[in-house]
């Protein structure tokens, strides 16, 4: 049984993926939103001075970058504990199943790709700074800094993880036993990861072609996901992705404006189309040849283009 078809060990009809999505969507985006919308009515009310904000800049303005992201990721901590909860209740299916099509969760993928790519970006960060220093401001204050790192390596894996499990997992293998194949809900899924970012303040500044970064970020970790069977690699350098960008750079005009250690001051209107492309284009298929090559990928078309076929009885058995 390959990944979308672990779907099959629990329960699969329309309507509970139907309220399955609802859920998930009141854990994130109004439980969830609780903590955040908490602490800028006590801010607000509390200093008459305060308005109301209107966007993430002005809410970091209230709040400080650190509880910001603290009560912000909170948000995706809830949404996450939804779909581990929408999965075993609602499907009967086991988080195992939701994860991977392996016996058990193999978390040496998911340390390799988050090495290597939080040394590959961490290196690319660098070489930035090293080529054009006066794009960058030094902004390393110890205190901010520790509170920080405590945030972001506990929170910014739920963060990242939510994302992978309902967009590559719950919904990947959702879409996957309804239409039958497995392009459609590739496609599907990576359209609305993009779509998930489009009030991100990066759009707003580099314009609509960012989009094409973010679809095919999706794309690629939809990707590794069905051609793994698992998400180990996707939650691996997913989280990898965010934690190592919140800690060494942030910038005015992007979502994670954090007390990281390098402040980027280039004006990103002038960014080209190699930073959006080269990734997508370039880094992504290299780091999708190397893991074909560690993990013995064969079998491309069938992987993300075949049916999705509903194995025999016996072959599945709703767990416990």
């Amino acid at each position: 049984m390959d990944y979308i078809q672990q779907a099959y060990r629990g329960l699969y009809d329309l309507w509970r993926y139907i309220l399955g999505v609802v859920i998930v969507f009141i854990a994130w985006q109004l439980i969830g939103m609780i903590p955040l919308v908490g602490g800028l009515a006590v801010k607000i009310l509390g200093d008459s001075s305060v308005n109301m904000p209107t966007d993430i800049p002005q809410m970091i303005d209230i709040l400080g970058s650190n509880l910001f992201l603290l009560l912000m990721l909170l948000s995706f901590v809830f949404g996450l504990i939804g779909v581990f909860v929408t999965s075993k209740t609602l499907h009967k299916q086991s988080i195992t199943s939701l994860t991977t099509a392996r016996k058990k969760i193999d978390w040496k993928r998911f340390w390799f790709i988050f090495i290597l790519w939080g040394i590959v970006s961490s290196g690319f960060v660098l070489l930035d700074y090293y080529m054009s220093p006066d794009d960058y401001q030094l902004n390393f204050k110890l205190e901010p800094f520790l509170i920080l790192a405590v945030i972001a390596i506990l929170l910014i894996p739920l963060q990242t993880s939510f994302e992978e499990y309902f967009f590559r997992g719950y919904l990947m293998q959702g879409f996957g036993v309804i239409f039958k194949n497995k392009w459609l809900p590739l496609l599907i899924t990576s359209v609305g990861f993009g779509l998930m970012h489009i009030a991100n303040p990066e759009v707003d500044k580099l314009g609509p072609v960012i989009m094409v970064y973010y679809i095919g970020t999706g794309l690629f970790l939809g990707i590794m996901t069905l051609m793994d069977d698992g998400l180990e690699l996707a939650l691996g350098f997913h989280a990898a992705n965010n934690l190592f960008t919140a800690l060494l750079v942030t910038a005015d005009w992007t979502a994670f404006q954090t007390d990281s250690i390098l402040k980027d001051l280039s004006d990103p209107t002038e960014m080209g189309l190699m930073e959006i492309f080269v990734p997508v284009f370039v880094v992504f298929p290299i780091l999708l040849f190397i893991l074909s090559k560690k993990y013995n990928w064969t079998n491309w078309k069938d992987k993300l283009f075949g049916e999705v076929i509903e194995p025999p009885k016996e072959d599945y058995k709703v767990l416990d």
